[in-house]
């Protein structure tokens, strides 16, 4: 690999996640390892004119008003990352209720140079000549990115397996696929999405999540406050961190492990976008706790005072295909970490986590892991979360990258 390869590369990082979310995302992790080293321009998934008219209230959407309602780009700075140039497309057509059709396909195509023409007008006005392209998980909008733009490369991360809920598999798997056959260079979050993506580009590779330790080790660093939520807490604490979403959980063993352990509290911290936990009455038992969502520098509060953690996936074609970023926050903080056997890649996790083949046993291991945790243990955890950094993650993208690299003209 020569040496500094990349180093006076830009990169244009067009992604699903908007640079304002406050939750853990793949994309924000990567720019705040990238713009150590690169000038980084993030692009934000744009509103769709109906997003626009429904958010009109929300603080963000204020900000950006002048410039939606004038269709034009905005510069924008993120806050935390003031080195980055974030950027906010204009507004696009809401066409995923469309059936397939030429209808569809000729609005995408709208939608697709609105974007594109986002893009060259960043190149343009930063006057970009050696840069690569990643589209982060939004293969609705500028997929690859045409060769006549002049990329060094053009590349696709791919994070969950589209087929498998009902909005994205309506249009996002066809063109993700397409998405991913044109990129020069494409990757995967797990195992599974490689055996299943691998015919689409010969140049795919796993690049897992990770996590960002300077923000989940503060666990382990010191006492903090304990968070309000906590308050009426009785007992150990069960916790879970994450999107209390339709697809992946398993609100049954929720339910299961709240019924069975009466002395305990079961706490989801996550934002509810899903009212499953209703149906199952979660919301209405004395020892559940529901936060809502919080942002990824309040967990590290949370982790502290959890006695055990836990990841209750369903064992689905969907979550066959998850490495899920929690893992390496919940190591990252030294807690037991308790699992369902839903893919290969928490299997990879078993010397370091309770694997349970089913609800009776997730139930029991429960206690099993708090009663076992240890320093020895919390150690092995540290270690473990260590390997699996956003540093480590993006010291491996370059390795792959620079591969691809190799036979460019004028990289550098």
């Amino acid at each position: 690999m020569a040496k500094n390869m990349h180093s006076d590369l830009d990169i244009i990082y067009f992604t699903l996640f908007p640079w304002e979310n406050a939750y853990s995302s793949v994309s924000l992790s990567f720019t705040r390892e990238f713009v150590k080293h690169n000038r980084v321009f993030y692009i934000n998934h744009p509103y769709t004119v109906k997003d626009f008219v429904k958010g009109w209230k929300q603080p963000m959407v204020k900000a950006r008003k002048t410039d939606m309602l004038l269709n034009r780009m905005r510069y924008e700075t993120i806050p935390e990352l003031p080195d980055v140039v974030a950027v906010q497309p204009p507004l696009t057509l809401p066409i995923n209720w469309l059936g397939p059709g030429k209808l569809y396909d000729r609005l995408f195509e709208v939608n697709n140079q609105i974007i594109l023409k986002t893009i060259k007008q960043v190149i343009k006005d930063y006057n970009l000549k050696n840069f690569i392209y990643l589209n982060c998980f939004n293969p609705y909008y500028a997929g690859a990115l045409p060769k006549e733009f002049g990329a060094k490369l053009s590349m696709y991360q791919c994070i969950d397996d589209m087929t498998e809920e009902a909005y994205t598999a309506k249009h996002g798997a066809r063109v993700e696929e397409e998405a991913i056959r044109n990129s020069d260079v494409a990757f995967v979050t797990s195992r599974n999405l490689h055996k299943l993506k691998k015919h689409l580009n010969p140049n795919l590779s796993i690049l897992h999540n990770a996590v960002d330790i300077s923000i989940f080790e503060k666990a382990l660093e010191r006492p903090l406050p304990r968070p309000k939520e906590l308050e009426g807490a009785k007992g150990k604490i069960i916790g879970f961190t994450g999107n209390i979403n339709e697809y992946r959980l398993d609100y049954p063993l929720f339910k299961m492990i709240a019924e069975q352990h009466p002395d305990k509290t079961l706490v989801l911290v996550g934002p509810l976008n899903s009212d499953c936990y209703k149906e199952y009455g979660l919301d209405k038992m004395p020892n559940v706790i529901l936060t809502g969502g919080k942002h990824i520098r309040e967990l590290p509060a949370f982790l502290q005072h959890f006695d055990v953690t836990i990841i209750p996936f369903l064992k689905n074609k969907l979550t066959a295909s998850i490495y899920p970023l929690k893992i390496n926050e919940y190591l990252a903080a030294g807690k037991p970490v308790v699992a369902t056997n839903f893919s290969e890649d928490i299997r990879s996790f078993a010397d370091v986590v309770y694997i349970a083949e089913n609800e009776k046993a997730f139930v029991q291991a429960i206690n099993r892991a708090i009663a076992e945790n240890s320093a020895e243990l919390i150690e092995q955890r540290v270690l473990t979360a260590k390997q699996n950094t956003w540093t480590e993650r993006v010291k491996q993208f370059w390795e792959i990258v620079d591969k691809h690299l190799v036979g460019v003209e004028n990289v550098i």
